[in-house]
């Protein structure tokens, strides 16, 4: 079915050799440099040339460049920005000349080139999909583009996601996006992408916030597809891994200059730069080593019994609850003092919720049972005020520093927020901002800095000075390095060890990378489908995994 609705360009051209696939040439860059108004280039001098079925990764820091470099193709840069070079792109008639310079034509010129012949999938599909429209609407706006008849769209949607092996596809034409899983929102947007037909796929971070498991679905996925519909795929990472396995030809940048280029196979097995070759290496170092004291019931910081979360998924005719979905089953933990416990999983696994349910920020979305005592008291029976004054003890640091942080307040104002709640005066405040950028590692000039001035890592540090600066016992820190690239992580990492060890906090610590949990956290726990699978010392867990589930993601993760 999927074969007769979904026709792509390449199934009606005459049929290739793989070899003479391979050899037609799709797109060609030469010299493409991306400056600001004030001469800070941006882009410099990129020259790569990407053929039919072949996968091109470009791979960087954050700020590298590798994003934009892209988005130029499809002329979707702010016109402050100057843009020079030449991009040639496959005919009938040969190799015609994209017009990637800002002028009045440029937008004109490139409506026909995006999505039917550049598709592009973002990197965050939360963002980059509409909250208020079905699956189905927003796949239909993708088939109207390209003249699929109406009557036509929900057979069509239907295959589109049967290619991206979602699984009941025609009830997920019926979902909102925050109905889906991560991975599920990622799938359709690469179905929306797909349905334009296109002759080159963008993947722009396609994997960034997905678990390990997920990672590698993921991107063998996009793998088949490319050969499937006889593509070429230009696909743009900071996991070098994955980029190892995925990729046939590998462009390394830093700071917009190429450091590196060639096949993707001679640039890991024989890297010529120093750069390359940091961050082929990515060297995350050891956790502390804390013994346990199961003896000093003191210094156990916290404690939860039998906790319990369920979420409604459907309303009585008299509005109360029909129907839960427990999302969190019979978890107990134990940490202390300095301690540090990892929570992986795959997503859905109730990773966050949990760490939410810790932070008593699910309210009255959700059904919470179990104990959690933090320092001795047991939290679910505080009043809300009570509550209130408790907090301090317990702080979060959330995934998405961007979307934690208020854009309108400087790093002062977002730092300080927690103390004026309790009323400290603004000298004290001050100052205590202050000390806290410090520990943090970030430059006291930041102070009046808007989130916007910096950098993917230098908004995590400041969520994690506004949590710091309370003063806390315990530490929930969600994800906070999966949206970063993997030099940044490697600091992170680096910093959260060095706090940990000075100011004695505890952490629990979500995370779908398992090099990052190995080295920072003492004990382990592996969730699947909100139950608890195994747990133990982190060093006994990856040495004798117990559980098929925990051996199949370490073996994911290594891969």
């Amino acid at each position: 079915m999927t074969e007769n609705i979904i026709a792509t360009k390449q199934n009606s051209a005459p049929s290739q050799s793989p070899n003479r696939a391979q050899d037609k040439l799709m797109l060609t860059v030469d010299r493409l440099t991306i400056t600001t108004t004030t001469g800070v280039q941006l882009v410099d001098a990129l020259s790569y040339k990407l053929r039919q079925g072949q996968t091109l990764a470009i791979v960087g820091e954050s700020g590298s460049g590798k994003s934009i470099a892209s988005l130029a193709l499809l002329g979707l840069l702010p016109d402050s920005l100057i843009i020079t070079g030449t991009v040639q792109l496959a005919s009938t008639t040969g190799m015609s000349t994209l017009p990637i310079a800002n002028d009045k034509a440029r937008n004109a010129a490139l409506r026909a080139i995006r999505g039917q012949r550049i598709g592009m999938v973002f990197q965050e599909p939360m963002t980059a999909l509409n909250p208020l429209h079905t699956v189905a609407k927003q796949i239909a706006e993708s088939l109207r583009l390209v003249g699929v008849p109406k009557k036509q769209w929900r057979d069509t949607s239907i295959a589109l996601l049967n290619d991206v092996n979602i699984a009941d596809p025609s009830n997920k034409l019926s979902r909102y996006p925050h109905e889906l899983s991560g991975g599920q929102r990622q799938r359709v947007m690469i179905a929306m992408a797909l349905a334009q037909q296109p002759d080159i796929l963008i993947a722009d971070e396609p994997t960034t916030a997905l678990d390990v498991t997920l990672q590698h679905e993921i991107l063998a996925l996009l793998d088949d597809l490319k050969s499937k519909h006889n593509m070429a795929m230009i696909l743009i990472s900071h996991d070098l891994n994955l980029v190892r396995r995925y990729s046939d030809e590998v462009i390394v940048m830093r700071q917009g200059q190429t450091i590196e280029q060639g096949q993707t196979s001679a640039v890991f097995d024989q890297p010529k730069a120093d750069y390359t070759r940091t961050l082929i290496k990515q060297d995350f170092g050891q956790a502390l080593t804390i013994e346990d004291d199961n003896a000093d019931k003191q210094s156990i910081v916290l404690e939860v019994t039998r906790l319990n979360v369920q979420f409604p998924i459907e309303k009585g005719l008299l509005g109360g609850t029909k129907r839960w979905f427990d999302a969190v089953k019979d978890v107990d933990m134990t940490l202390q003092k300095g301690q540090a416990l990892g929570i992986v999983g795959e997503s859905g696994s109730g990773k966050t919720t949990i760490a939410l349910g810790l932070s008593q920020l699910l309210s009255n979305q959700a059904r919470v049972n179990g104990q959690i005592v933090v320092n001795g008291q047991d939290i679910s029976v505080l009043s809300k005020k009570a509550l209130r004054n408790f907090r301090s003890q317990i702080q979060m640091v959330f995934q998405d520093p961007f979307a934690s942080i208020n854009p309108r307040m400087t790093v002062m104002q977002i730092v300080e927020e927690g103390l004026l709640v309790q009323g400290v005066d603004k000298v004290a405040r001050q100052q205590a901002v202050l000390d806290s950028l410090a520990t943090v590692h970030l430059p006291l000039a930041f102070a009046q800095r808007y989130p916007h001035e910096l950098s993917g890592g230098q908004r995590q540090r400041v969520a994690l000075a506004r949590a710091l600066i309370m003063k806390p016992s315990l530490l929930i820190l969600d994800e906070p390095t999966s949206a970063l690239d993997s030099t940044t992580q490697v600091t992170v990492v680096s910093l959260l060890r060095e706090i940990q060890e000075r100011l004695e906090i505890s952490y629990v610590f979500i995370s779908h990378d398992l090099k990052v949990v190995r080295a920072l956290c003492q004990h382990i726990m592996v969730l699947k489908q909100g139950t608890c699978v195994e747990s133990g010392r982190t060093e006994d867990l990856f040495n004798h995994p117990q559980h098929t589930y925990t051996q199949q993601l370490l073996r994911a993760s290594t891969d």
